[in-house]
């Protein structure tokens, strides 16, 4: 049976294909307008959203999306402990339908918006997985978009996952920021 869900990826890495600096800081450098509007617009279409405790989302409606924080720190699931729209969720313990059904979710697009340990969580599920880069930012001992680099690219570890490349839509040519949207065929 299909799944109800159909899970996203969103993800804006560096030329070596990590998300923030070796602090966990996602630099400025990072911040492209052009992906900015379509994170925020994919978001806004999203029944949900995923991520570890470390990532978020500063949209104008970041607040009002349901959401499931990943965290270590509980045993299952418990409510967040001030944001009402989220609950704090223990990935080895809950799979991540038994929570999105406790924020009454129950079909929809997923959006997962990282750290490394959620984008390699998801890698066997995303039906697509959005992946912006910034060509001409480098951060070397960064953390990484997924598990699996820097030995690997981001590319060669979507591939290794079945998905296929769509085409380039570039962003702004004078920063080397483009979008390639990878689909589960």
């Amino acid at each position: 049976m299909p799944s109800p869900y159909r899970i996203e990826g969103f993800a804006i890495v560096s030329a070596d294909g990590m998300l923030a600096d070796a602090d966990g800081v996602m630099p400025p450098e990072l911040f492209i307008e052009g992906d900015q509007a379509f994170f925020e617009q994919g978001l806004d279409q999203a029944a949900a959203v995923i991520h570890g405790r470390n990532s978020q989302e500063q949209q104008p409606r970041s607040a009002e999306r349901p959401r499931l924080i990943a965290t270590h720190s509980v045993e299952t699931l418990a409510p967040h402990p001030s944001n009402p729209k989220a609950l704090l969720w223990n990935p080895a313990a809950t799979p991540f339908e038994d929570g999105l059904r406790a924020l009454s979710v129950t079909g929809g697009r997923i959006g997962i918006i990282g750290g490394t340990g959620i984008f390699g969580l998801f890698l066997p599920r995303y039906d697509l997985f959005h992946l912006s880069r910034a060509g001409q930012v480098r951060l070397p001992s960064g953390r990484p978009v997924f598990p699996q680099v820097p030995a690997l690219s981001p590319d060669d570890v979507l591939r290794q996952y079945g998905l296929k490349p769509g085409p380039i839509h570039v962003f702004d040519s004078g920063k080397d920021a483009s979008l390639v949207t990878w689909s589960r065929k």
